[in-house]
């Protein structure tokens, strides 16, 4: 039993390590769109933490190929392990745009979406951190819900902000550009409530 207990630790405090290195990733993230200067050597700094939290993955998945003892189901961890990684994929992808892209101001709803991220990963690493307690408390359940709760409000300003671009912005390259732009960050946001959807899933299995 000790064995077995030792294993599924290993697990959680994997993505825990994971949640974390995902909130430093957000906080560069915000510090690029809040102080919108020395781009390139920001973006940098968050690609080599992209690359870090890629390696944290990896690492994720080869332990549980090599293990046969996981705290819940395999597919699972694949998912949430997946998930993750796409949070972090879609703010590279947005912050390395701003340089492909040459902008040169951001937009207000930007840096909206970007708090409303930033919350989101926070309310993650804290259901991380409680997860191997989830039988315990509720701080999981209550984290699933802010969770959603912010999704839910991160979609109703990127609606806003999509309908606002194609009714205002007659330049139709900037249109692009931001349409992508405000996808990434939206598919950045949905990642966070796929977490915590895979998670509630988990919950209720073994509840």
């Amino acid at each position: 039993m000790i064995g077995v207990k030792k294993k599924e630790d290993e697990f959680f405090q994997l993505l825990m390590d994971f949640a974390s290195k995902i909130v430093k990733v957000g906080e560069s993230f915000v510090d690029l769109v809040s102080n919108y200067e020395d781009v390139a050597d920001k973006v940098a700094g968050i690609k080599v933490l992209e690359t870090e939290c890629d390696m944290q993955a990896h690492k994720i998945l080869t332990a549980l190929n090599a293990s046969f003892i996981t705290p819940f189901d395999r597919e699972d961890i694949y998912d949430i392990t997946k998930e993750m990684d796409d949070i972090v994929d879609s703010l590279e992808e947005v912050a390395n745009r701003f340089i492909v892209f040459d902008v040169k101001k951001l937009k207000p709803e930007c840096l909206t979406m970007a708090s409303y991220i930033m919350q989101a990963i926070r309310e993650l690493e804290v259901l991380f951190k409680h997860l191997s307690e989830v039988k315990k408390n509720s701080v999981v359940h209550e984290q699933i819900i802010e969770v959603n709760r912010i999704e839910n409000e991160g979609d109703l300003l990127y609606r806003k902000a999509l309908t606002e671009l194609f009714r205002k912005e007659v330049n139709p390259i900037e249109l692009i550009k931001w349409k992508h732009l405000y996808e990434q960050l939206e598919t950045s946001l949905d990642s966070c409530e796929n977490v915590a959807n895979i998670v509630e899933g988990v919950v209720m299995k073994y509840a």
